[in-house]
């Protein structure tokens, strides 16, 4: 019998352009290169070396114990939504409008990425821009782009603290502007925008009517007792901002993909449709253990940053001694975004790190205009482990 040969097809000739000119991830090339060294101390992602307290994991058992494995609401179950609404209210006082947060503006999501995702798909569509303040998380970028819009970053301010510079987002809207993605307290940077920052920031996108995607993921792991400024603090209730949040950071809950994003009830059907079209929901098991978080975790997120603050301690202390690194302290979050005197490729940087050094890091190239020369390091990790880390990037840079 003869078989039939085909000239090989061109697969990537097939792919849409949004899809095949998505930017790979600078730190997932990274955390390749290094993923199984032995003795490394791998500091290049956003997450710690703790599990999640006990009562998270016994709500999720307790959960899939009962048989809690269908499909369920598209929007979170309500007891998930409840809680939620009434953690706001505790964390940020009244709802814009007054009164309590109500449960129907909250809706459950796989983690913050997909509260990012869907809120791209809310407000921007091929053509469009949003501005993104960088050094920024890349996935930012690559939501937006992959729906065929174009982010645009605009340089942070750099003096004596990395800062939100508004002007600098004013000039940079133009007609095809749609909206602005503002993630603090930030990533990689650590920086808190201050309240004015917020409100001017608030009146850039009223003028314009624009939209704000808000991550304020790190809202409360700050180093000086108090939240953070929010968009919560100066919106009205038709002001357009989207809140972007999840419980992978506070609770060490990276693995269970559950976050949510905040809306104006009015665009309830909307989003679920879109959850079920992009999800069909987020597992009944992980929303429990979320409830449980919610409700009972106020104590374990004191002591995770506690535990951050003397990580992170330790080692801006320890670098800053070398006479050879640079850096802001970071106000909040739990990364160090610093850069090596004669080192300006960031991505050879970390590779030698790992190499040489036995640390991971991520590039601050991943980090988009701005990131270059830099490398960020999480230190959401025991502190003897990040003294370790520092004393060995501290021997590195003396041989």
């Amino acid at each position: 019998m003869t078989i039939a040969t085909v000239p090989d097809r061109n697969w990537l000739a097939e792919i849409p352009p949004a899809a095949l000119n998505a930017a790979p991830s600078g730190i997932v090339e990274v955390f390749d290169y290094g993923r199984g060294r032995q003795g490394l101390i791998p500091l290049w992602v956003g997450e710690g070396d703790q599990p999640p307290p006990r009562f998270v994991t016994d709500a999720a058992k307790a959960s899939l114990d009962g048989g809690e494995t269908f499909y369920t609401y598209q929007g979170g179950i309500p007891e998930l939504r409840e809680a939620i609404a009434a953690y706001m209210t505790r964390c940020y006082g009244a709802a814009p409008g007054g009164g309590a947060f109500r449960p129907e503006t909250f809706f459950a999501t796989i983690g913050g990425m997909h509260a990012i995702e869907i809120a791209t798909r809310l407000t921007l569509g091929p053509g469009d821009e949003a501005l993104i303040p960088s050094p920024a998380w890349p996935n930012f970028c690559g939501a937006i782009e992959t729906s065929g819009a174009r982010a645009v970053p605009v340089p942070l301010g750099r003096e004596g603290r990395w800062s939100l510079d508004v002007e600098r987002l004013a000039a940079a809207v133009t007609p095809a502007t749609k909206a602005i993605f503002l993630n603090s307290p930030a990533n990689p940077t650590g920086f808190i925008a201050t309240a004015e920052e917020i409100a001017a920031t608030l009146a850039l996108s009223r003028r314009h009517d624009l939209w704000i995607i808000a991550d304020e993921i790190y809202g409360r792991l700050t180093y000086d007792g108090a939240r953070a400024p929010s968009f919560h603090d100066v919106m009205a209730p038709d002001d357009k901002i989207l809140f972007v949040q999840t419980l992978s950071k506070n609770w060490a809950m990276t693995g269970f993909r559950v976050g949510w994003l905040e809306a104006p009830a009015a665009l309830g059907p909307i989003i679920e449709n879109l959850v079920q079209f992009t999800s069909s929901g987020v597992p009944v098991f992980t929303q429990r253990a979320g409830v449980a978080a919610l409700n009972q975790g106020e104590a374990f997120l004191a002591d995770q940053i506690e535990r951050c603050r003397r990580s992170r301690d330790i080692l801006c202390e320890g670098l800053l001694a070398t006479g050879r690194v640079r850096f802001f302290e970071p106000e909040a979050a739990f990364y160090l975004f610093f850069a090596i005197d004669g080192f300006p490729d960031s991505r050879a940087l970390a590779l030698r790190l790992i190499d040489e050094a036995g640390v991971g890091a991520a590039p601050g190239s991943a980090f988009g205009p701005g990131g270059e020369g830099f490398l960020r390091i999480c230190f959401a990790r025991n502190p003897g482990q990040i003294a370790e880390a520092t004393r060995r990037i501290v021997e590195w840079l003396r041989t």
